[in-house]
Order: structure tokens, then sequence, then C-alpha cells
């Protein structure tokens, strides 16, 4: 008999809403071109065209400021290394605990002859308005500052209308990754930003989308060639139904957050109240009910347990979750993200991201504290039975 199934890894990737796949398959029997000047291919572009004037009054821009790429990965690359090459050289400003996206593109453009700062956050994941003046104080040729929203493994909410003043006051562009933001403010006016990547699956919407928002005035240079689309900057044949139902998605996110935001805050407390009585457990990230940490994100340290061994049987006894970033394929070293904010290899080795989503129940929450329970205490008496016999031995 098949166990019953707890998804608790949407901060990796959400369900498809069954109102943006409906919205989505009204488009196909729109399979023309959106290049193509023949009917058809005039009515994908229509599509194409109203699904980014809708993202654009969600964020608060124009629609020539939006931008559709494959994902969240490519919106973030294009940002980053759009600036690289239309500057040539210069210097790029980031922090420790980016996702890999923004982490391995800096790390590409130093082979390049960039520089970059990897910038310290706090023991809470915050990068702080004075560290980031005093980078760009030591770089006058920085080009680019890049901080994420929304931190994926710890829920971290940084103070982006803080940060990107800063960057601002000497006329430098400052991009967002805000991937995992999408329930958050995304008034591009009140966050004060130049650019901001977004991705459809961690919003309830089609995988193989996202967005760069980019202020008109920035300029940056295409990474990919073909055809010119996408204002030239993100040549290839436009994904008409994954846009519309990005489009959607943003838009039923962004319109039930409130409501959605108050559910969450409560199955968040209840699931940090329940893990946290489990002997020696510590809460990473920011404090319980903050407007500082995304309501969806638990992450719990486990010390003395393999975080590893641990997600295996919680896999088994049906519990989906995580150790961290889900897109760092076959990775098993400790969280970069972890080891950054707290200094401490036990605790990035033996932690567990736990992260809500719309489906979650309250049962969901009580099943989740007895089997996580259940499976420390079968893990810690292995440890202990393997202690014995190495004395023994010894």
């Amino acid at each position: 008999m098949n166990k019953q199934l707890t998804y608790l890894d949407h901060a990796a990737s959400t369900p498809l809403d069954p109102r943006v796949k409906e919205t989505m398959d009204q488009c196909e029997h729109l399979f023309g071109n959106p290049g193509s000047a023949n009917q058809i291919g005039k009515q994908a572009q229509a599509l194409v065209e109203n699904a980014r004037k809708r993202i654009g009054e969600i964020l608060g821009c124009g629609p020539h400021e939006i931008i559709f790429t494959a994902s969240g990965t490519e919106s973030i690359n294009l940002a980053i290394q759009g600036i690289a090459k239309r500057a040539r050289q210069g210097h790029i400003i980031t922090t420790q605990v980016e996702h890999h996206a923004v982490l391995e593109t800096c790390k590409q453009l130093e082979k390049e002859g960039f520089t970059i700062s990897y910038l310290p956050v706090d023991g809470k994941g915050f990068l702080k308005p004075d560290v980031l003046n005093a980078e760009l104080d030591k770089h006058p040729n920085t080009i680019l500052v890049t901080v994420m929203y929304a931190n994926n493994e710890i829920g971290t909410i940084n103070s982006i209308k803080e940060l990107a003043p800063v960057a601002r006051a000497r006329n430098v562009p400052f991009h967002t990754d805000a991937c995992q933001a999408g329930q958050l403010c995304l008034d591009i006016a009140e966050l004060g930003i130049d650019m901001m990547s977004l991705n459809g699956s961690k919003i309830y919407g089609p995988k193989g989308v996202g967005v760069l928002y980019k202020k008109a005035f920035i300029k940056i240079d295409p990474v990919t060639y073909g055809g010119g689309q996408e204002f030239g900057l993100r040549s290839g044949t436009e994904n008409v139904a994954g846009i519309v139902g990005f489009a959607k998605a943003l838009e039923l996110i962004q319109e039930e957050r409130e409501e959605e935001e108050q559910r969450l805050h409560l199955l968040q407390k209840q699931l940090m109240q329940g893990l946290l009585q489990i002997s020696g457990t510590k809460l990473n990230g920011p404090e319980p009910l903050s407007a500082l940490r995304v309501v969806n994100n638990v992450n719990i340290a486990f010390p003395g347990i393999e975080a590893v061994a641990l997600l295996e049987l919680l896999d088994k006894e049906g519990i989906c979750a995580s150790t961290g970033a889900a897109c760092t394929t076959g990775n098993m070293e400790p969280s970069h993200v972890l080891l950054a904010v707290t200094q401490d290899y036990e605790i990035a080795q033996g932690s567990i991201r736990f992260t809500l989503g719309k489906a979650t129940t309250e049962a969901d929450i009580i099943r989740t504290i007895d089997i996580v329970k259940q499976c420390v205490e079968t893990l810690r008496k292995s440890s202990q039975r393997v202690g014995v016999i190495q004395q023994v031995i010894a």
C-alpha cells in the first residue's frame, strides 16, 4: 500500500495551479510562431504581448521592460552577463548566500577577468546596507550589485528597498534574484531596483519560463543570438503557453498573498514549535513569525545527525523535504548558505529545509512533526549503537 505523501519542498518547485493550467490550455489551438506574419502567428503574438502588459501592471513598469526567458537561471544570467558583456571590464558585488545561478555566473566572469566581491551576511542571513556601502567605497569601478530578495534555503528577506539606494547613489545598477519572492511586494518603485529575476516554477506556474524586469535605460548585451526576439536580448521562439501561464500565476499569487500569508504563518509557527521540541534542534535563519522571513520556510538543524540520512528516512515515510537548494544537481556537500551564516559545519551538515505551500494542511504539519521525531530517534539510537560497538572494538 502506498504511503500518504506530504510535499514540503515548495522552494524547489510548486505544482501547477489548475487555474493556470486552464489558462494555458486555451492557447492550445494557437500553435503559431509569434514572429510569423500570418493570422495564427499574430494571435500568438497578441497573447505574448497581453501577458507582458499584465506582468508590467503587476510590477508597476512598462511592458517594454519585461523580457521573457526560459527560467529564473537564464534571467539571472542575462542580467549579470548582459551587464558584464556591455561593460567589458569592472567589478561586481554580490553575497556569499546567493543561489548558484548567481554565484556560478560570477565565478565564470572571474575567469574572464572581472573582479567579484562575495560579501558576508550576518547570523540570520541579512546583508547590511553599511557593509554594501563600504564595499562600494573600495571598488569605484563597480558595474553591478546583485543581492537576493528572499533566500531559498533559510527564508531571509533582505531589505532591498534599503540596499538598492546605496547602489543608486553611485549610479551602479542593482539586480535582485526574486525567484523565491513571488508572494512578497514586487512593486518596482517601492523596491527601487533596476533589474529583477522571476521564475514560473516557484509561483505555481509552468516550468521553463522566467522573466527579467529591466529598467528601460539600463543597457545590457544579449547572451544568446538568433532571431532577435525579446527586444534583441533573448533570441528564440517564445513559449506562448508558458508565458501566458506565468502571467496568470503571478496575478494569482499576488492577488491572494495576504490571505495565504496569514494561513501559512499559523502552519509555519506550528511546524517550528513542534520540531524545536526535539532535543538539540535549532532554527536556522530569522525568527519565526517575523516580517523578515518568508512565511513558508522552516529550516531546522539537527546537530549530530546527517541530514542526508534523515532525509532518506523521511522520504520513505512520504515526507518530501530538502537539505538545501534542489537546483544543485547531485551535490551532497553541506549548504554554502548555512556555512556562511552559521560558520558551523555540523549544523550545515545536519539541517533540513521544509517549505510549505497552498495545499499544506494542519494535518500535514502534525503528521510531519510526528514522523520527524520518530526518524530522529531512530537515527540517534543507531548512532549510539555504533558508538558502543566502536568502544568494544577499541
